[in-house]
C-alpha cells in the first residue's frame, strides 16, 4: 500500500511568501543606502518592465492575428487580445503613467537609455526562455486549472461509471444474496490503482491468492443511444496467510490503462515519471470527487498499490485487500443508510438473516393510526439505539 505522504497535495503560497519577503529586505536595504534614489528609480524600472511585458504581447498577438485568427477567434479581434494581453499588466502602466504625471516626471537621456534596455533584454530573455515559467510552475498552473491528463480521466471515469453503478451496487449485492445465500464482506466496490498503471485482465496472474468468484447481478441502462447497456461487477476470493477466505467486489480502474499506453507510445511523449505523477493525480481526484458526491460516498474503496513493493512479494495484492477489508469492519459511519439500517434485536429476539433483506411492502393506503393495550407502568422501557455498519456485518457475527 501507498503511503499518504507518496500522493501530491495542491501547492500552496509558500513561493509567494518567500517572494515578498526578499522583495521586502531588498527594498528596505536600498532605502536605507539612498532613499532618494530609490523614490526616482522605482517608477522607472516598473514601468520599463511593464513595457517589456507590453512589448512581448504585441508579438504574441502579431501570431495571433497572421495566422490564427479565423480558426482559432472567429475573427474577434476583442479574444485575441484578451489571450494575449495580461490585463494586470495594462493596469500596471496606466497606474505608473498617472503617477509620472502627477508628480512631473523629466524624461533625461540615462532614462530613456535606461528604459529602452530594460524592454530589450525583457524580450530576449524571454523569448530565450530564460525569463520562462518552470516545470513546477507549469505543473502548478495544470493542477490548479484541472488541465492534467488525470482530472480529465477522473472525471470521465465518475460521470461515465462511477456515478451510475456505485448507487445501486448494495442493490446487487442483495440480489446476489437473495440468489445465492452467500454475504460478502463488504459492499463496497474496492477499485485498485497500481502506480504502474498496469492492469492485467485476470488478477490471479498478478495473486494466485486472489481467486475469480464469480459476477454480480448484470445492472442494465440506456446509454449514449445504446438500448440496455450492461454493466456488471466480480466478486473475487481472496485467501489470507491462514487459508480464511473473503468475497468482496474487485477491480482495476480502466483508466490507467489509457496511462500505460500513452506510456507506451512514443508520440505521446509521456515518460514513466509523467504516468507515475498523473495516477497520484488521478486518486488525488477521483477521491475528492467521490467525497463530494452524496450518492457515491462510503460506497467505494480506494487501493494504491505500490508496484516495487509487488515484486518483491508475490502475495502483495491479496495483503492489501484483506488490510482494507478488515479496516472496514472497524469502521462506524458517521451517516447510516436508511434502507440498510436495522436495529439490534432484542435478547430473545434473533430473527432469520433473511428477513433482515426483505423491503416493506409499500403503503397502499394512507396509515391508520395503531394504539396497543394498556401496559403496566412499573416495567421501564430499556432504550437500544446501537446499529451496525451494515447488514452484511451483522449477519456474519450472528
Amino acid at each position: 500500500m501507498v503511503k499518504e505522504c507518496a500522493v501530491p497535495r495542491p501547492r500552496g503560497h509558500v513561493p509567494a511568501v518567500c517572494a515578498v519577503v526578499l522583495s521586502s529586505l531588498a527594498l528596505g536595504l536600498v532605502w536605507l543606502l539612498d532613499y532618494r534614489l530609490m523614490r526616482e528609480m522605482s517608477g522607472l524600472v516598473i514601468f520599463s518592465l511593464s513595457m517589456g511585458k507590453t512589448l512581448h504581447s504585441l508579438c504574441l498577438l502579431t501570431e495571433e492575428w497572421l495566422f490564427h485568427s479565423q480558426q482559432r477567434y472567429d475573427g474577434r479581434i476583442q479574444h485575441m487580445l484578451w489571450a494575449c494581453f495580461s490585463g494586470a499588466t495594462q493596469i500596471g502602466v496606466g497606474v505608473v503613467l498617472l503617477l509620472t504625471l502627477l508628480e512631473g516626471f523629466q524624461w533625461t537621456h540615462d532614462k530613456f537609455v535606461f528604459c529602452v534596455l530594460t524592454c530589450a533584454f525583457y524580450l530576449l530573455l524571454k523569448t530565450l526562455g530564460v525569463l520562462g515559467p518552470a516545470p513546477v510552475e507549469i505543473s502548478e498552473v495544470c493542477e490548479s486549472r484541472k488541465l492534467n491528463v488525470a482530472h480529465g480521466l477522473a472525471w470521465s471515469y465518475f460521470l461515465g461509471y462511477l456515478k451510475f453503478v456505485l448507487p445501486e451496487l448494495e442493490e446487487q449485492v442483495r440480489k446476489h444474496y437473495n440468489q445465492t445465500g452467500e454475504i460478502l464482506h463488504s459492499s463496497r466496490l474496492h477499485i485498485l490503482l497500481p502506480l504502474n498503471a498496469v492492469a492485467p485482465a485476470k488478477m490471479e496472474e498478478v495473486d494466485q491468492n486472489v481467486l475469480f468468484h464469480q459476477n454480480l447481478p448484470e445492472m442494465q441502462l440506456d446509454r449514449a443511444g445504446v438500448r440496455k447497456r450492461v454493466y456488471k461487477h466480480s466478486i473475487y476470493r481472496i485467501i489470507d496467510h491462514e487459508q480464511k477466505t473473503y468475497f468482496c467486489v474487485v477491480e482495476y480502474a480502466t483508466p490507467l490503462l489509457t496511462l500505460y499506453q500513452m506510456s507506451q507510445d512514443s508520440t505521446a511523449a509521456f515518460s514513466e515519471q509523467d504516468r507515475t505523477q498523473q495516477v497520484l493525480l488521478f486518486y488525488r481526484t477521483l477521491n475528492h470527487i467521490l467525497e463530494c458526491s452524496l450518492e457515491c460516498r462510503n460506497r467505494y474503496r480506494l487501493i494504491l498499490l505500490d508496484d516495487q513493493q509487488a515484486d518483491g512479494e508475490p502475495q502483495h495484492l491479496s495483503t492489501e485487500i484483506i488490510k482494507h477489508l478488515q479496516q472496514q469492519e472497524h469502521e462506524i459511519p458517521m451517516v447510516q443508510p436508511e434502507d440498510l439500517a436495522q436495529p439490534v434485536p432484542e435478547q430473545g429476539m434473533i430473527r432469520d438473516p433473511r428477513y433482515l433483506l426483505q423491503q416493506e411492502e409499500p403503503l397502499s393506503s394512507l396509515p391508520s393510526l395503531m394504539i396497543s393495550a394498556p401496559q403496566s407502568l412499573r416495567s421501564e422501557p430499556e432504550e437500544n439505539t446501537d446499529y451496525t455498519q451494515n447488514y452484511y456485518n451483522h449477519n456474519r457475527h450472528l
